[in-house]
Protein backbone atom coordinates (compact mmCIF):
# COMPACT_ATOMS: atom_id res chain seq x y z
CA UNK A 1 0.00 0.00 0.00
CA UNK A 2 1.45 3.63 -0.73
CA UNK A 3 2.05 6.23 1.62
CA UNK A 4 -0.55 8.75 1.09
CA UNK A 5 0.65 11.83 -0.15
CA UNK A 6 1.68 14.47 2.68
CA UNK A 7 -0.96 17.68 2.13
CA UNK A 8 0.05 20.96 1.45
CA UNK A 9 0.60 23.00 5.53
CA UNK A 10 -2.21 25.73 6.27
CA UNK A 11 -1.02 29.28 4.48
CA UNK A 12 -1.74 31.04 7.86
CA UNK A 13 0.81 29.81 10.17
CA UNK A 14 2.96 26.87 7.68
CA UNK A 15 2.75 24.75 11.09
CA UNK A 16 1.66 21.23 10.29
CA UNK A 17 -1.76 20.46 12.02
CA UNK A 18 -2.53 17.31 13.31
CA UNK A 19 -5.47 16.77 10.75
CA UNK A 20 -2.01 16.85 8.26
CA UNK A 21 -0.73 14.15 10.42
CA UNK A 22 -3.93 12.37 10.07
CA UNK A 23 -4.17 12.26 6.28
CA UNK A 24 -0.66 11.19 5.93
CA UNK A 25 -0.95 8.42 8.52
CA UNK A 26 -4.48 7.68 6.50
CA UNK A 27 -6.16 7.67 9.85
CA UNK A 28 -8.92 9.93 11.88
CA UNK A 29 -7.60 13.15 13.65
CA UNK A 30 -9.09 11.50 16.69
CA UNK A 31 -6.72 8.11 15.78
CA UNK A 32 -4.00 10.25 15.63
CA UNK A 33 -4.58 12.29 18.43
CA UNK A 34 -4.70 9.03 20.57
CA UNK A 35 -2.16 7.45 19.41
CA UNK A 36 0.37 10.22 20.06
CA UNK A 37 -1.10 10.20 23.66
CA UNK A 38 0.01 6.66 23.78
CA UNK A 39 -3.51 5.94 24.98
CA UNK A 40 -4.59 1.65 25.13
CA UNK A 41 -6.71 0.57 22.69
CA UNK A 42 -4.75 2.38 19.26
CA UNK A 43 -3.49 -0.90 17.34
CA UNK A 44 -0.15 -1.04 17.23
CA UNK A 45 0.16 -0.57 13.33
CA UNK A 46 -1.84 2.52 13.42
CA UNK A 47 0.56 3.98 16.36
CA UNK A 48 3.40 3.18 14.24
CA UNK A 49 1.76 4.71 10.56
CA UNK A 50 0.79 8.07 12.74
CA UNK A 51 4.80 7.92 14.51
CA UNK A 52 5.94 7.80 10.71
CA UNK A 53 3.88 10.55 9.69
CA UNK A 54 4.97 12.98 12.60
CA UNK A 55 8.75 12.41 11.39
CA UNK A 56 7.76 12.82 8.16
CA UNK A 57 5.81 15.82 8.55
CA UNK A 58 8.15 16.90 11.32
CA UNK A 59 5.06 17.77 13.08
CA UNK A 60 5.57 19.20 17.03
CA UNK A 61 2.50 19.07 18.84
CA UNK A 62 0.73 22.63 20.09
CA UNK A 63 -0.04 22.49 23.59
CA UNK A 64 -2.17 25.22 24.11
CA UNK A 65 -4.73 23.65 21.14
CA UNK A 66 -4.61 20.30 23.10
CA UNK A 67 -5.17 21.40 26.16
CA UNK A 68 -7.72 23.42 24.65
CA UNK A 69 -9.04 20.70 22.84
CA UNK A 70 -9.30 18.46 26.29
CA UNK A 71 -9.20 20.71 29.01
CA UNK A 72 -5.48 19.11 30.11
CA UNK A 73 -1.81 19.49 28.73
CA UNK A 74 0.33 16.76 27.62
CA UNK A 75 2.83 18.72 30.60
CA UNK A 76 3.51 17.30 33.82
CA UNK A 77 4.78 19.50 36.35
CA UNK A 78 7.79 18.17 38.51
CA UNK A 79 8.21 20.26 41.65
CA UNK A 80 11.59 19.89 43.66
CA UNK A 81 13.97 21.53 46.11
CA UNK A 82 16.91 22.10 44.07
CA UNK A 83 18.70 21.08 40.29
CA UNK A 84 22.39 21.48 42.14
CA UNK A 85 21.85 18.40 44.31
CA UNK A 86 22.52 15.11 42.82
CA UNK A 87 19.63 13.47 44.52
CA UNK A 88 17.29 15.08 43.20
CA UNK A 89 19.10 15.18 39.63
CA UNK A 90 18.92 11.32 39.53
CA UNK A 91 15.28 11.72 40.65
CA UNK A 92 14.41 13.90 37.72
CA UNK A 93 16.65 11.84 34.74
CA UNK A 94 14.53 8.85 35.50
CA UNK A 95 11.09 10.88 35.47
CA UNK A 96 11.58 12.92 32.46
CA UNK A 97 12.56 9.60 30.49
CA UNK A 98 9.44 8.05 32.18
CA UNK A 99 6.86 10.56 31.21
CA UNK A 100 8.71 11.33 27.62
CA UNK A 101 8.07 7.44 26.67
CA UNK A 102 4.50 8.08 27.49
CA UNK A 103 4.00 11.33 25.53
CA UNK A 104 4.31 13.29 27.98
CA UNK A 105 6.72 16.53 28.64
CA UNK A 106 7.99 17.88 31.67
CA UNK A 107 7.91 21.31 33.38
CA UNK A 108 10.20 21.69 36.31
CA UNK A 109 9.85 23.83 39.01
CA UNK A 110 12.43 24.43 41.79
CA UNK A 111 11.24 25.50 45.43
CA UNK A 112 14.49 26.20 46.80
CA UNK A 113 12.74 24.17 49.74
CA UNK A 114 10.67 27.31 50.55
CA UNK A 115 6.94 26.75 50.72
CA UNK A 116 6.07 30.08 49.60
CA UNK A 117 7.88 29.27 46.44
CA UNK A 118 6.12 26.02 45.97
CA UNK A 119 2.68 27.94 46.52
CA UNK A 120 3.44 30.40 44.21
CA UNK A 121 4.60 27.97 40.88
CA UNK A 122 1.88 25.66 42.07
CA UNK A 123 -0.45 29.01 40.84
CA UNK A 124 1.19 30.06 37.85
CA UNK A 125 1.52 26.03 36.41
CA UNK A 126 -2.05 25.15 37.67
CA UNK A 127 -3.60 27.74 35.09
CA UNK A 128 -2.00 25.91 32.57
CA UNK A 129 -4.35 22.82 32.95
CA UNK A 130 -1.55 20.16 33.35
CA UNK A 131 -1.99 16.84 33.10
CA UNK A 132 -0.05 15.89 36.20
CA UNK A 133 1.77 16.90 39.35
CA UNK A 134 4.81 15.06 41.00
CA UNK A 135 5.33 17.09 44.08
CA UNK A 136 8.52 16.53 46.99
CA UNK A 137 7.22 15.27 50.28
CA UNK A 138 4.08 16.43 51.88
CA UNK A 139 5.11 19.53 54.29
CA UNK A 140 4.02 22.56 52.45
CA UNK A 141 1.10 25.67 53.00
CA UNK A 142 -2.39 25.06 53.59
CA UNK A 143 -2.53 27.06 50.14
CA UNK A 144 -0.78 24.83 48.66
CA UNK A 145 -2.66 22.23 49.35
CA UNK A 146 -6.23 23.38 48.71
CA UNK A 147 -4.53 24.65 45.06
CA UNK A 148 -3.36 20.39 44.69
CA UNK A 149 -7.05 19.46 45.63
CA UNK A 150 -9.07 22.35 43.93
CA UNK A 151 -7.47 21.41 40.17
CA UNK A 152 -8.54 17.79 39.91
CA UNK A 153 -5.08 17.01 38.50
CA UNK A 154 -3.66 13.70 39.63
CA UNK A 155 -0.93 14.35 42.05
CA UNK A 156 1.88 11.62 43.40
CA UNK A 157 4.04 12.65 45.71
CA UNK A 158 8.04 11.87 46.30
CA UNK A 159 10.39 10.61 48.71
CA UNK A 160 8.17 10.30 51.70
CA UNK A 161 5.25 8.19 52.36
CA UNK A 162 1.61 8.60 53.48
CA UNK A 163 -1.19 6.32 53.44
CA UNK A 164 -3.65 8.53 53.83
CA UNK A 165 -6.90 7.95 51.82
CA UNK A 166 -6.54 9.93 48.21
CA UNK A 167 -2.93 10.43 48.46
CA UNK A 168 -0.31 8.80 46.15
CA UNK A 169 3.23 8.36 46.77
CA UNK A 170 6.60 6.64 45.74
CA UNK A 171 9.34 7.04 48.82
CA UNK A 172 10.79 5.56 51.63
CA UNK A 173 10.99 6.50 55.50
CA UNK A 174 13.61 9.00 56.42
CA UNK A 175 12.94 8.24 60.06
CA UNK A 176 13.03 4.84 59.31
CA UNK A 177 16.73 4.95 58.02
CA UNK A 178 17.74 7.64 60.08
CA UNK A 179 17.19 4.77 63.04
CA UNK A 180 18.64 2.07 61.01
CA UNK A 181 21.91 3.85 60.60
CA UNK A 182 21.98 5.11 64.31
CA UNK A 183 21.40 1.41 65.40
CA UNK A 184 24.50 -0.08 62.54
CA UNK A 185 26.97 2.28 64.26
CA UNK A 186 25.96 1.60 68.14
CA UNK A 187 26.33 -1.95 67.21
CA UNK A 188 29.63 -1.49 65.78
CA UNK A 189 30.20 -0.40 69.53
CA UNK A 190 30.01 3.29 69.29
CA UNK A 191 28.28 4.76 71.98
CA UNK A 192 28.85 8.99 71.93
CA UNK A 193 27.30 9.46 68.48
CA UNK A 194 26.47 12.98 67.27
CA UNK A 195 24.48 14.04 64.38
CA UNK A 196 25.54 16.99 62.28
CA UNK A 197 22.94 18.14 59.50
CA UNK A 198 22.56 21.11 57.58
CA UNK A 199 19.42 22.23 55.44
CA UNK A 200 17.35 20.84 57.48
CA UNK A 201 14.03 20.45 55.51
CA UNK A 202 11.64 18.02 56.77
CA UNK A 203 13.12 14.84 55.32
CA UNK A 204 16.66 15.68 57.60
CA UNK A 205 14.29 16.75 60.49
CA UNK A 206 12.47 12.92 59.92
CA UNK A 207 16.06 11.67 59.94
CA UNK A 208 16.90 13.24 62.93
CA UNK A 209 13.85 11.48 64.60
CA UNK A 210 15.24 8.07 63.59
CA UNK A 211 18.34 9.13 65.28
CA UNK A 212 17.09 10.31 68.90
CA UNK A 213 14.71 7.54 69.17
CA UNK A 214 17.55 4.87 68.35
CA UNK A 215 19.78 6.42 70.97
CA UNK A 216 16.33 6.85 73.17
CA UNK A 217 15.56 3.04 72.76
CA UNK A 218 19.81 2.55 74.60
CA UNK A 219 19.06 5.23 76.91
CA UNK A 220 22.23 6.91 75.30
CA UNK A 221 22.14 10.48 74.77
CA UNK A 222 21.61 12.80 71.61
CA UNK A 223 24.17 14.97 70.25
CA UNK A 224 23.18 17.14 67.98
CA UNK A 225 24.70 20.28 65.54
CA UNK A 226 22.23 21.76 63.13
CA UNK A 227 22.92 24.50 61.17
CA UNK A 228 19.92 25.86 58.94
CA UNK A 229 22.98 26.81 55.96
CA UNK A 230 22.95 25.09 52.48
CA UNK A 231 24.82 21.91 52.71
CA UNK A 232 28.20 21.89 51.27
CA UNK A 233 32.18 19.93 51.42
CA UNK A 234 33.41 23.06 53.11
CA UNK A 235 30.34 23.18 55.50
CA UNK A 236 30.55 19.79 56.39
CA UNK A 237 34.44 20.80 57.38
CA UNK A 238 33.30 23.28 59.58
CA UNK A 239 31.03 20.86 61.35
CA UNK A 240 33.34 18.37 61.84
CA UNK A 241 35.76 20.90 63.51
CA UNK A 242 32.59 22.27 65.55
CA UNK A 243 31.32 18.77 66.84
CA UNK A 244 35.01 17.67 68.17
CA UNK A 245 35.66 20.94 69.24
CA UNK A 246 32.20 20.94 71.65
CA UNK A 247 32.24 16.87 72.49
CA UNK A 248 35.69 16.06 71.91
CA UNK A 249 34.38 12.51 73.45
CA UNK A 250 32.24 11.48 70.83
CA UNK A 251 33.30 8.50 68.54
CA UNK A 252 31.03 8.67 65.62
CA UNK A 253 29.19 11.42 63.75
CA UNK A 254 26.22 10.53 61.87
CA UNK A 255 25.89 13.53 58.88
CA UNK A 256 22.41 14.17 57.19
CA UNK A 257 23.94 13.79 53.94
CA UNK A 258 27.20 12.76 51.80
CA UNK A 259 27.99 16.14 51.29
CA UNK A 260 28.62 17.26 54.91
CA UNK A 261 29.82 13.39 55.40
CA UNK A 262 31.82 13.79 52.46
CA UNK A 263 33.78 17.23 53.52
CA UNK A 264 34.19 16.37 57.42
CA UNK A 265 36.50 12.80 55.82
CA UNK A 266 38.64 15.75 53.76
CA UNK A 267 38.88 17.93 57.14
CA UNK A 268 39.72 14.75 58.26
CA UNK A 269 42.23 13.33 56.33
CA UNK A 270 43.98 17.36 56.51
CA UNK A 271 44.16 17.30 60.55
CA UNK A 272 45.59 13.96 60.44
CA UNK A 273 43.02 12.44 62.16
CA UNK A 274 42.55 8.78 61.71
CA UNK A 275 38.95 7.49 60.58
CA UNK A 276 37.31 5.43 62.04
CA UNK A 277 40.52 5.18 64.58
CA UNK A 278 39.43 8.22 66.19
CA UNK A 279 35.95 8.74 65.17
CA UNK A 280 34.13 7.30 62.65
CA UNK A 281 31.94 9.11 59.93
CA UNK A 282 28.58 8.11 58.24
CA UNK A 283 26.69 9.73 55.21
CA UNK A 284 23.54 9.58 53.78
CA UNK A 285 22.24 9.12 49.90
CA UNK A 286 25.16 7.32 48.74
CA UNK A 287 25.85 10.12 46.14
CA UNK A 288 29.04 9.78 43.89
CA UNK A 289 32.88 10.08 45.62
CA UNK A 290 31.93 8.53 48.62
CA UNK A 291 32.79 4.81 47.49
CA UNK A 292 36.10 6.62 46.26
CA UNK A 293 36.95 8.83 49.55
CA UNK A 294 39.84 7.78 51.88
CA UNK A 295 38.57 5.71 53.47
CA UNK A 296 34.87 5.12 51.53
CA UNK A 297 32.20 6.35 53.38
CA UNK A 298 29.61 4.74 54.98
CA UNK A 299 26.05 5.65 53.90
CA UNK A 300 22.59 4.97 53.05
CA UNK A 301 22.08 4.63 49.68
CA UNK A 302 18.88 5.97 48.97
CA UNK A 303 16.65 4.56 45.85
CA UNK A 304 16.01 8.35 44.20
CA UNK A 305 15.92 7.21 40.56
CA UNK A 306 13.69 3.74 41.20
CA UNK A 307 11.53 6.48 42.89
CA UNK A 308 11.27 9.00 39.69
CA UNK A 309 10.49 5.69 37.91
CA UNK A 310 8.10 4.16 40.12
CA UNK A 311 6.29 7.57 40.61
CA UNK A 312 6.20 8.48 37.33
CA UNK A 313 4.47 5.33 35.98
CA UNK A 314 1.70 5.39 39.09
CA UNK A 315 0.95 9.06 37.79
CA UNK A 316 0.38 8.35 34.07
CA UNK A 317 -1.76 5.25 35.43
CA UNK A 318 -3.50 8.07 37.46
CA UNK A 319 -3.52 10.30 34.10
CA UNK A 320 -5.23 7.71 31.97
CA UNK A 321 -8.03 7.31 33.87
CA UNK A 322 -6.94 3.90 35.59
CA UNK A 323 -6.90 2.99 39.37
CA UNK A 324 -3.66 2.54 40.77
CA UNK A 325 -3.21 -0.88 43.13
CA UNK A 326 -0.70 0.32 45.39
CA UNK A 327 -1.42 4.05 46.49
CA UNK A 328 1.75 4.00 48.77
CA UNK A 329 4.98 2.39 47.37
CA UNK A 330 7.81 1.88 50.33
CA UNK A 331 10.71 1.04 48.26
CA UNK A 332 13.03 0.90 51.74
CA UNK A 333 16.92 1.66 51.60
CA UNK A 334 20.22 0.11 52.14
CA UNK A 335 23.02 0.65 54.82
CA UNK A 336 26.42 0.80 52.85
CA UNK A 337 28.96 -0.06 55.74
CA UNK A 338 32.14 0.80 54.15
CA UNK A 339 35.67 1.30 55.87
CA UNK A 340 34.50 4.47 57.55
CA UNK A 341 32.84 3.32 60.38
Amino acid sequence: MSTPAAPKRRRATGRVTLQDVAATAGVSPITASRALRGERGVATELVARVQAAVSQLGYVPDPAARALASARSNQVVVLIPLLSNALFVDLLDAAQSTLLAAGYQSLIGVTHYQAEEEEALLRTYLMNRPAGLLVTGFDRTEASRALIQGSGVPCVHLMENRKDSGLYSVGFSQQAAGHAMTLALRERGYRRIAFAAAQLDPRTLQRAHGYRAALADRHDPALEFLDSAPSSFALGAQMFDRVLAQAPDVDAIFFNNDDLAQGALLQALRRGIQVPGRVAIAGFNDLIGGEQMLPPLSTVRTPRGEIGLRASEMLITLMRGDAVDEPCVDLGFELLMRESC
